[in-house]
């Protein structure tokens, strides 16, 4: 007797993917505020500092928002510059005890709003895309927990902010905001490191909805 094989099932049309809505660079306005304090400090003194608060506090978490926006037909992702040369997604270490959305609401309205003590901005804070892992505060982070490392030093979370049609950004005076291309970000580690040149291939799951009337 023969074996039969059993049909299989195909589907008429792909999975659905997760659609983002995402609104031109124009309907956004942007100003300035007073200059966040620089440290100044050199990496050595920030990597003691680093420990000193590891040893006192444990595993150090960092959030960070992805914010999208569209330009020239193409999505752009909201970065701020620093001194001319580094790249930051707007984020930052969360405070003891502090849960991550609410931890990236309060970093997102110090880097990006205008200060106000009464609110949060009404930021909509998305899924977590991607979480990174650091075995030492000066190592390459790595996108699962470092292998022969007993206890990570630091962990790094990005979440996908869904902007609203219209909203205006303020930035501290000694910061850029810049709209980066994604093809310009892709598997470009060498200019803006390797999390946020990660980020293209993390919002591969999403439909992208440009959104103009």
């Amino acid at each position: 007797m023969g074996l039969e094989m059993a049909p299989v099932a195909t589907e008429s049309s792909p999975e659905q993917q997760p659609e983002v809505a995402i609104y031109p660079l124009c309907r956004y306005y942007f100003g300035a505020k007073d200059a966040r304090p620089c440290a100044g400090e050199t990496a050595a003194d920030r990597a003691l500092r680093l420990k000193a608060n590891f040893a006192a506090r444990g595993l150090r978490t960092c959030v960070h928002g992805v914010l999208l926006v569209e330009l020239s037909g193409h999505p752009h992702v909201l970065l701020l510059q620093v001194r001319n040369s580094s790249f930051l997604l707007p984020g930052g270490r969360l405070r003891p005890a502090e849960q991550d959305l609410q931890g990236l609401k309060r970093k997102l309205s110090s880097k990006l709003a205008a200060e106000d003590r009464n609110g949060d901005h009404h930021w909509q804070i998305g899924e977590c895309i991607g979480m990174w892992w650091r075995s030492e505060f000066d190592a390459r982070p790595f996108p699962y927990p470092p292998p022969n490392t007993r206890v990570s030093k630091e962990c790094v979370k990005l979440f996908l902010v869904r902007l609203p049609m219209a909203r205006q950004f303020v930035v501290p005076r000694n910061l850029k905001l810049l709209a980066v291309p994604l093809s310009q970000i892709h598997d470009n580690a060498q200019v803006y490191g390797p999390i946020i040149s990660a980020i293209p291939n993390l919002l591969s799951k999403f439909s992208f909805n440009v959104v103009r009337d």
